[in-house]
């Protein structure tokens, strides 16, 4: 897996205009999808601050039917209310979690920031056990680096 081919890509994604904001972002969870072999789903969600929720806006893989998530609850729930990276190597380990799909073994979660502000995430399940690596993390903090410009 080469990260740089995949950040040159990524970057293609977000500067091509003729997009809308969701296809960009659409996009970017599928390249993510199908270029790492153990991101088995990727997707966007957004923070809406004055309800304390979560709204996925794209993703790539199975449908889920969470797609409104409050701010502490499961994985994706922590990281709105703490500001950090998530990284869940065993979800069966995790008492906060949201089960999206038996299939889903390992999890992460890293923070979109603009202008200092979590108005989001990316959220990655994997169907292998603890899969995730910190050039996963950097990686992902690239992605959202890159995503913030769409905002």
């Amino acid at each position: 897996m080469h990260y740089k081919n995949l950040q040159d890509k990524i970057k293609k994604i977000i500067n091509h205009d003729h997009l809308t904001i969701n296809n960009r972002l659409v996009a970017v969870c599928e390249v993510l999808q199908n270029n790492i072999d153990y991101y088995d789903w990727v997707g966007f969600y957004f923070a809406n601050h004055k309800e304390k929720t979560l709204h996925l806006k794209a993703f790539a893989g199975e449908p889920t039917n969470h797609t409104v998530i409050p701010f502490g609850k499961g994985i994706c729930g922590q990281v709105a209310d703490s500001n950090a990276n998530f990284v869940v190597p065993d979800v069966s380990a995790q008492d906060n979690y949201i089960a999206c799909s038996f299939t889903v073994k390992s999890e992460i979660v890293v923070p979109l920031f603009v202008n200092g502000i979590n108005i989001g995430q990316i959220d990655i399940d994997s169907h292998v056990i603890d899969p995730f690596t910190e050039a996963d993390e950097r990686f992902l903090e690239f992605v959202n680096k890159q995503v913030a410009l769409l905002f």
